[in-house]
């Protein structure tokens, strides 16, 4: 006879072979080992989002544009929204746990004649998203870096050179690609320090701070609650909407999970859930910070934005706290930051080896490979490493250039998450759902969680203020749009182009590694005359 604890455990651990089994349907090979516990990928997605850290690098959005009143309002009315889309996420997540995710799924609920096409702007849109996601995380830490030096000077001000910080930078991108080219149970077990890390930060801005912040900087309810602050010059409507990219930048990646599916036990339980919690307790979370900085920022909002320190946050702890104290919370806001960009290089590695598994992207046959000693895709580690330090080039062209690649990580990932779960709607497809399932409230969590994107998606091309100059214009457009261009150039690209050879994803489970990697050499050659030698992944 079961026992209902009994049952209960093997829900949450399946027999063993199940996810293998679930994998192998949707026609890949167990490669990776799945260390990962659902606890533990749960953390991975929480930390992934890193609340304070994140917050750090877009108070600079949120208060020029509406001050202490969009910080706490603007996190409350963008919170039920962001969840619609994790939700939706989590419905494709619990029926397809696949590493590919995004541009898989997409290839299965899309029609035959599009299906190639969309899948290839998917995965080019969610590897362009973790790349840059990636980039801007190390790029604030770097400023927060710099940040902790101007702290502990005498004047709060520190000169650095765009060498200087480049640098830095690319130090950071170093270690932690050597760090995420571990094997994947020393990952696994990693995230519990990282979640607890970053949970503990949480709570001393939230506890300690309001304790510890002198009545000369304690702000009443009615100024944290009310005081609406308008300094870039939009109507105050639309100052408000501009200020939402703080909420939507911190708790983002709702993919981050879904690629770590072919590393983590009942992934189809385990991965839908960590969309879903981290998303909730990151709002809640995210809430009390800013409430607690809404309270103990001082009325004199300019002189926070436009401190010598040049972090708003940074100078918020340097009042109350005091020197020392702030530089101790300061340095763990920098030691959370980098964790937070060691998971987007850990869940990037894994996303470009399931696009290479594919053979989509150049060098594939070099970049699908696991390492024989670490188990796990160190080529796209490193890959993705280069890429993100190319990217921090673009420091060197001006810091309108280099801000641009913090919304390019929000649009290019809507891209990647608008596609499939549009085309689970507007196409005739064989959806089957997972265990995860919000049965009838499926459609409209989805249309919501579409249409909030595509608005937000347009938000986040305009210019910081409606007087700009081509110098302070926004880029973003400019750099997702290059980066698009390139994407759509190679697949339409005469003779060698994707249009040629790429049909979607490809199975391995019948094949050895090698003869799979022939086959997509061969697809490139034979462009449309390899129908017969590859076998199709069915359908969600």
């Amino acid at each position: 006879m079961t026992t209902p604890r009994a049952s209960a455990i093997s829900k949450l651990h399946p027999q063993p072979g199940a996810d293998e089994t679930t994998l192998a349907k949707l026609g890949y090979k167990q490669e990776f080992h799945r260390e990962f516990t659902p606890l533990e990928v749960a953390g991975l997605a929480f930390s992934f989002v890193g609340v304070v850290p994140s917050i750090v690098s877009v108070l600079f959005y949120t208060i020029p544009n509406g001050g202490p009143f969009a910080m706490v309002w603007g996190w409350a009315f963008a919170c039920p929204f962001i969840m619609c889309i994790g939700m939706a996420m989590a419905e494709l997540a619990s029926a397809a746990p696949t590493s590919g995710g995004l541009y898989y799924w997409t290839y299965s609920l899309a029609s035959p004649r599009c299906r190639n096409f969309l899948s290839w702007i998917v995965g080019y849109s969610n590897t362009i998203a973790i790349i840059t996601g990636v980039a801007s995380v190390n790029w604030a830490c770097t400023i927060q870096i710099i940040a902790a030096i101007s702290i502990a000077s005498s004047d709060q001000a520190h000169a650095t050179t765009n060498q200087q910080l480049y640098g830095i930078y690319a130090a950071l991108f170093l270690s932690q690609a050597v760090i995420v080219s571990l094997g994947t149970k020393v990952l696994a077990r990693l995230q519990r320090l990282f979640t607890l890390v970053n949970a503990c930060l949480c709570f001393i801005i939230i506890i300690v701070l309001p304790i510890a912040t002198p009545p000369d900087y304690r702000n009443s309810a009615n100024f944290a609650l009310r005081e609406f602050t308008n300094l870039a010059g939009w109507p105050s409507g639309f100052t408000f909407i501009l200020s939402l990219m703080g909420p939507l930048y911190t708790i983002g990646g709702y993919d981050t999970s879904v690629h770590m599916s072919e590393e983590v036990s009942n992934a189809a339980m385990a991965i839908p859930w960590a969309i879903v919690s981290s998303i909730a307790v990151s709002a809640v979370l995210g809430c009390g910070v800013n409430i607690s900085l809404a309270f103990c920022m001082g009325t004199d909002i300019g002189s926070v934005l436009n401190s010598p320190i040049g972090q708003p946050m940074a100078q918020i702890l340097y009042n109350s706290l005091g020197q020392q104290k702030a530089l101790a919370i300061w340095c763990l806001v920098i030691i959370a930051e980098y964790m937070v960009a060691s998971n987007c290089l850990l869940v990037g590695s894994r996303q470009t080896f399931a696009f290479a598994r594919d053979g989509a992207i150049p060098f594939s046959r070099y970049l699908y490979r696991i390492n024989r000693y670490t188990g796990t895709p160190v080529n796209t580690v490193w890959f993705d490493t280069i890429c993100a330090l190319a990217i921090g080039l673009l420091s060197f062209v001006s810091t309108e250039a280099i801000d641009a690649v913090f919304t390019i990580s929000v649009t290019a990932s809507y891209i990647a998450y608008i596609t499939p779960i549009t085309t689970r709607f507007a196409f005739k497809n064989d959806f089957k759902p997972g265990p995860f399932h919000l049965g009838k409230l499926s459609f409209p969590v989805a249309a919501i969680a579409v249409i909030w994107m595509a608005f937000m998606m347009l938000v986040f091309f305009f210019p910081t203020t409606p007087q700009t100059t081509t110098q302070q214009m926004n880029y973003t457009v400019v750099v997702l749009g290059g980066f698009m261009f390139l994407a759509i150039f190679w697949y339409y690209c005469p003779v060698y182009g994707g249009v040629h050879w790429f049909t979607g994803p490809i199975s391995n489970v019948i094949r050895g590694e090698n003869r799979y990697e022939d086959s997509i050499l061969e697809k490139k050659e034979q462009h449309h005359h390899d129908a017969d030698i590859s076998v199709q992944p069915v359908d969600v």
